[in-house]
């Protein structure tokens, strides 16, 4: 399983991207950021409304230097249904990845053998292809587009600038926190 600070797996997989079906390899994203959204299955309930609130923050995370991959282990064919049939679904133009044999799943540990499924999960990679922030969840909790935006944000602000982190729910404009060697050898 891939863990925070190593470069992702250079994986392939199946999408469905702007009407057509294709393979796209993980590499393809270098040099963007990259957020990708495992979730369970389509033509469920919590689902629609996680991916319809990133199809709607979407341009905004393209305007932060990131793309988008949602990833569940329905195939191709079963995104493109789900797209051409739900009006929310519809909203979405960021690659729909199918990981029918949950090879993706299990690489990035979010698996649930008993169920064939993925647990709701959200990696930021950096351009780089290294992990730098995930979070997962049970399948009954849907995630928020707007935390994951403050994420990816707080992200990019520290590898923007080396010796600086930022404290609990930083924003951007907020003050950051410059850790110095001398305090940290006091605590």
């Amino acid at each position: 399983m891939v863990r925070i600070g190593e470069r992702i797996p250079d994986l392939t997989l199946q999408v469905y991207h702007e009407g057509e079906i294709k393979e796209v390899k993980l590499s393809d994203f270098r040099g963007k950021w990259l957020v990708i959204a495992f979730y369970p299955a389509d033509f469920t309930f919590v689902c629609p409304t996680e991916l319809e609130e990133l199809a709607d923050r979407y341009d905004e995370l393209r305007e932060l230097g990131a793309e988008v991959l949602s990833v569940s282990t329905d195939t191709a064919y079963v995104h493109k249904a789900w797209h051409d049939t739900s009006p929310a679904i519809k909203k979405i133009s960021f690659p729909m990845g199918a990981d029918p044999a949950g090879i993706a799943c299990r690489a990035f540990g979010t698996y649930i053998p008993a169920e064939g499924v993925s647990w709701r999960a959200t990696f930021i990679v950096d351009p780089e292809g290294v992990l730098r922030a995930m979070e997962m969840h049970d399948n009954s909790i849907g995630r928020s587009a707007a935390e994951i935006i403050r994420k990816l944000q707080a992200a990019k602000y520290v590898s923007e600038h080396p010796g600086e982190v930022c404290p609990a729910s930083w924003e951007p404009g907020k003050e950051t926190l410059k850790p110095s060697l001398e305090l940290v050898g006091k605590i």
